[in-house]
Parts: C-alpha cells; structure tokens; sequence
C-alpha cells in the first residue's frame, strides 16, 4: 500500500507510512492527509529567499505563440532538478494554452476587478434576479473570472483535478524548497499581450 501511496502523491517512504496509519489505510484519505502535509511544508518554506532557478521556454510550432517564463528555486541543484524542469516546461506550455494576464489574482489592479463587479451586478440584475440572490451570483462570476485572468488560480492544464497553485504547493511538498514563480510573458501574433510580470 505504501508503494501504490507513493505512487499517487510522489511522497516520500515515511511520509506514506505515516499518513496509511493517520487514516486506518483509506489510500484516499492518506492521499488528502499527505496534501494537508504538503500544504504546511510549503507554508513554511514561502518566505525563504528563491533567487536561482530557471527561464523556460515555449514557442509553438507554427512559430506564431510564444512564451517565456521565470520559475525560482533557493539554489541551482533544485534548478536541475527533472521535477522542477517538468513542471516550468509544463507551465509554459499551460500560459501559452490558457493565456493568464496575472500570476495571483492580487496582482490584478483593484479598479479593474471592482468594474467587472459592477458590469457582471448590473447584468445580473437586468436578468431579472433580486438583488440578495444577485450579489451571490455575482461572486461566483467573479471567481470564473479571477481564474480567467490569474494564473494561480487556474486549472493546470495537465491535470484538471488541480489547480496551479495546487500543483505548485505539492512540487514545494516533494523538493523542500521554495519556488516562486517570478514572471511570464506570453506573445501571439495579433492578440494583445499578456504578462504576468
């Protein structure tokens, strides 16, 4: 069961071990205990300096899409890293498929966000909803939008179970290192650009 476990999660032997016995066996559950686990691992690595790293490349074979991105580690061992390697290609290949403006839906300018609130308010209301029930539609509106624009809370394109920055906290979980991602540029001919840095 161990194996299969770490199979799934990419954790390590002891971690499995301890998670298989924190659930009664449920691989289920120990997979969401390990995530929990990875959660926390990579809260306490978020504020320690990430200067090295990675830019990745992606330019698509027509050559008329491109993307640059700056992924970080803490040091150039990570930066070799085949897991880390796997995950910046991944994620230009995810910029350039799902176009982000921002990297975190902070980053987005706050008179940006407040107009799309009031444009998708009043068409709620013009769709004759009363105004308690509109304000709820609204913010689920606003999350699809949030995850339109910021590139944190889309879905990875690799795994739609997940989103990136799901798949960037567990990636921290099993290298044990911060990883930042800095900055991104994403180019395509005729369309307007769109950069996340």
């Amino acid at each position: 069961m161990v194996k299969t476990l770490r199979e799934m999660t990419g954790a390590g032997f002891n971690d499995c071990r301890t998670a298989l016995q924190e659930t009664g066996g449920d691989m289920d559950k120990a997979a969401d205990y390990l995530r929990k686990k990875g959660i926390a691992t990579a809260a306490k690595k978020a504020g320690r300096s990430a200067e090295d790293g990675i830019i990745q490349t992606y330019m698509h074979h027509n050559g008329r899409l491109g993307v640059l991105v700056e992924v970080n580690s803490e040091t150039d061992f990570v930066a070799r890293n085949d897991s880390f390697k796997a995950f910046a290609k991944e994620l230009a290949l995810h910029i350039a498929n799902l176009a982000p403006r921002y990297i975190t839906r902070e980053e987005i300018p706050a008179e940006l966000a407040a107009k799309e609130r009031e444009v998708l308010l009043a068409r709620t209301i013009e769709e004759g909803k009363p105004a308690n029930v509109a304000e709820k539609i609204v913010e689920g509106r606003m999350a699809k939008w949030y995850e339109e624009l910021a590139l944190m809370d889309q879905v990875w394109l690799h795994d739609d179970n997940k989103k990136v920055k799901e798949v960037l906290t567990d990636l921290i979980a099993e290298i044990k290192e911060n990883i930042v991602i800095r900055r991104f540029a994403r180019f395509a001919l005729g369309e307007e650009e769109s950069n996340g840095a």
